[in-house]
């Protein structure tokens, strides 16, 4: 046990705080796990539990070989990646899975272990690496909008494009998420103007193409408009019905929460354990479980932002801020939606909600966060020795 300690490297802090999110979303889930068992028939809690307990295991194992590589070699991996990303995404599309009526084309199944993986939450990673990348080679140089469009914004809008027709929140995100990260890169405001323009004239124009060919993209344009009318006005459909239900579960908690394992609205909530889980923690944790986990995510925010900041390379400061922020992000929006700030988006809250291509992208994501991180750990050691001679003396003798 004392090997693997010494082998950790990196911020403690995000250590401590993914394994202490991960602990507790033990709780939750196997609470949440009856509606699922009783939905699947099976009547057996603790597979689901197992299932969890697997996912995150994979995940940390998945964390700590990451923080291991030297973070500049994800630099070129960005490069090689983009292509496998965009033709998995491909792939996805092009299975042409639907639910209740609807395009949901967002996993493919991985061979041999009988597991589905959802490639545009693996996408979304790459592409803020990309990014990152490519935004530190020209943080000195003066760069017009032409010359960006090729090696940057095309391959973007490649990735939106394939995620938008099955996953509209997800490439929402993902293009929020780009803006800002080439906003703080230095990228000049009026150019993100223009690219902003673009991305709303190609929504509308998506949009269009959608409601002029209905077959293509079965009902995914209706349900976004009822997710937003839904939210503004009200109505009868699912998205509503999980809305109330989670309301409910909010409101049933109070300030203490009626206990672990007692919540009555996991029984109703059909996304208890994944898209809704945050209103039944508060339920069974109340308002001050609730809000002890926010502080958690901001705390996780506060160490990002410090490891940004402490890191030796402009790609190293980026790549912390693409690949960390949007983790918060989407737990922000995951608290929202159950509260009813934001509509209905089908994001999961990290390393809490069961699913394995969630907790897996996330923990890559950390891993690649630690990775930053146990560099600017190494420079610092290799300053303190080269301040002491007498180590110096020792380490030769």
């Amino acid at each position: 046990m004392k090997s693997i300690f010494n082998n950790i490297k990196g911020d403690r802090l995000i250590w401590a705080i993914a394994a202490l999110l991960a602990i507790f979303s033990f709780l939750p889930v196997y609470s949440a796990a009856s509606n699922l068992a009783y939905i699947a028939e099976s009547g057996n809690t603790f597979s689901f539990f197992l299932k969890h307990l697997m996912h995150l295991f994979l995940g940390f194992t998945i964390m700590f070989g990451v923080h291991k590589i030297p973070y500049r070699y994800f630099r070129g991996l960005s490069i090689v990646l983009i292509p496998v990303v965009l033709v998995l995404l491909v792939i996805t599309m092009l299975q042409g899975t639907t639910i209740d009526g609807a395009n949901a084309s967002r996993w493919i199944q991985i061979p041999l272990v009988n597991m589905s993986f959802q490639t545009s939450t693996f996408a979304f990673v790459v592409l803020m690496v990309f990014v990152a990348r490519y935004m530190s080679k020209i943080k000195d140089e003066d760069i017009t909008f032409k010359e960006s469009i090729l090696p940057l914004w095309v391959p973007v809008f490649l990735v939106l494009v394939l995620i938008l027709p099955a996953n509209f929140s997800t490439a929402a995100i993902m293009f929020v998420m780009v803006l800002m990260l080439v906003f703080l890169g230095g990228y000049p405001i009026k150019y993100l103007a223009i690219i902003i323009g673009t991305g709303i004239l190609a929504l509308m124009l998506f949009v269009l193409i959608a409601k002029a060919f209905p077959d293509a993209m079965p009902n995914r344009i209706d349900t976004w408009m009822s997710r937003i009318e839904n939210f503004s006005d009200g109505g009868d459909t699912e998205a509503d019905y999980q809305i109330e239900r989670a309301k409910i579960a909010i409101a049933s908690g109070g300030i203490q929460g009626v206990g672990p394992g007692k919540s009555i609205q996991k029984n109703f909530l059909p996304q208890s354990s994944s898209d809704f889980i945050y209103a039944i923690i508060v339920e069974e944790y109340g308002l001050i479980g609730g809000f002890v986990l926010m502080v958690f995510y901001l705390w996780l925010l506060f160490r990002i932002v410090i490891v940004s900041q402490k890191a030796d390379t402009i790609f190293g400061k980026l790549l912390v801020l693409g690949v960390g922020l949007p983790i918060v992000f989407q737990a922000l929006i995951n608290m929202a939606v159950a509260v009813e700030l934001f509509p209905v988006t089908g994001q999961t809250l990290p390393l809490i909600s069961s699913g394995g291509t969630s907790i897996w992208m996330t923990c890559l994501a950390l891993g690649i966060v630690l990775s930053v991180s146990a560099k600017r750990e190494e420079i610092k050691e290799q300053e303190d020795r080269e301040d002491n001679p007498l180590e110096i003396l020792s380490e030769a003798i």
